[in-house]
C-alpha cells in the first residue's frame, strides 16, 4: 500500500516557464509515440513544429497560464483563455465561458493527480471570474481514453468535429 502524500502546487505561470512547458510537451509526444499513438500529436517534438515556440510563448503571455509544481518543479501546465481557437471547427459557446486551451502533464508523476489538479483550478478560476462554463477540446481518438478523462473529472461531451482527419470532442462543465 502506497500512503504517500503529494503535495501538487498551482502557480500562475508567466514567459519565464516557456522552456519547461515546452519539455512537458516534448515529454508528451515522446510518451504517447512510445505507446503507439502517433495521430494525437504526430511525431515531431512540439518544441521543433513551426510555430510551436512562438505558441507556447503567446499561451505565456496573452493568456491566463497556470504551472504545477512537486516540490518544486514543473510537472504540469495548464492554460484557460475565453473561448475555442478560431483555428479550430468550434463554435463559440454563445455565453460567457472560460475555455482550457491547454493542458499537458508530466507522465513520469502519472497517478498523482496532476491533470485532475489543474482541471479543478480551472474551474475555481472560472467560477472566481463569475463565469458559468468550463470548456475544453480533445483528440477522441485511440478507443476516447482522453473523453473518459475529462469525463472523470466532471466534463460531459458535447459535440464531436473533425478537423481535417483528426477527431474531436467538445466537453462542457458547469461551475456556477
Amino acid at each position: 500500500m502506497n500512503d504517500t502524500t503529494y503535495t501538487i502546487r498551482i502557480r500562475p505561470g508567466n514567459p519565464a516557464d516557456a522552456p519547461a512547458v515546452l519539455d512537458l510537451l516534448d515529454a508528451a509526444v515522446v510518451w504517447m509515440n512510445d505507446r503507439g499513438n502517433t495521430e494525437q500529436w504526430g511525431t515531431m517534438p512540439y518544441s521543433r513544429r513551426p510555430g510551436g515556440v512562438a505558441r507556447v510563448e503567446r499561451y505565456l503571455t496573452e493568456n491566463a497560464p497556470f504551472i504545477a509544481e512537486l516540490d518544486g518543479a514543473p510537472v504540469g501546465a495548464l492554460v484557460l483563455d475565453s473561448g475555442p481557437s478560431s483555428q479550430m471547427p468550434i463554435a463559440p459557446a454563445g455565453e460567457p465561458e472560460r475555455y482550457v486551451r491547454l493542458l499537458v502533464s508530466d507522465r513520469r508523476h502519472a497517478g498523482r493527480g496532476i491533470g485532475a489538479a489543474l482541471l479543478a483550478h480551472a474551474a475555481e478560476e472560472t467560477r472566481r471570474a463569475g463565469v458559468a462554463l468550463l470548456r475544453v477540446d480533445c483528440w477522441a481518438g485511440g478507443g476516447g481514453e482522453l473523453v473518459a478523462f475529462y469525463e472523470r473529472n466532471g466534463f460531459t461531451p458535447t459535440e464531436p468535429f473533425l478537423s481535417g482527419a483528426w477527431p474531436g470532442q467538445v466537453l462542457a462543465r458547469r461551475v456556477g
